[in-house]
């Protein structure tokens, strides 16, 4: 059974810092892609970053480059995302999701219903 665990999330003034977790256990293998997503209260739920465990490679939108880095633990069971500089705009649950496929497709990041495993959710509030 494929099991995401996330947690890291809180309250955090502007300008602040967080660092989320996502816990992945009975899913493993090369070439799979952790996604980070994330929904404000009122809207649809939005992409924020990609990590290709294979290579590597990294996806940022455009909202939160700069600001935003992914890693990994050497084993690659746990996934961090680094959110720096927090906005109040970034508050939101925020999703990691894995599976295996692509990060990126037709020059943008693979959207969530190609993920098929999903964590719980962890609530990040920034105040200004």
């Amino acid at each position: 059974e494929v099991q995401l665990v996330e947690s890291g999330g809180g309250l955090v003034q502007a300008g602040g810092s967080l660092r989320l977790s996502c816990a992945v256990s009975g899913f493993e293998g090369l070439d799979i892609a952790v996604g980070w997503f994330r929904q404000a209260p009122g809207k649809v739920r939005e992409s924020v970053s990609c990590l290709n465990t294979n290579d590597g490679s990294m996806w940022f939108e455009d909202v939160v480059k700069g600001r935003f880095t992914a890693s990994t633990d050497g084993a690659r069971n746990t996934f961090y995302l680094l959110m720096d500089n927090l906005k109040p705009e970034d508050s939101a649950v925020y999703y990691c999701a894995v599976d295996r496929i692509p990060c990126v497709y037709n020059g943008k990041m693979v959207p969530d219903l190609w993920f098929d495993h999903w964590g719980q959710g962890t609530q990040v509030t920034v105040s200004s």
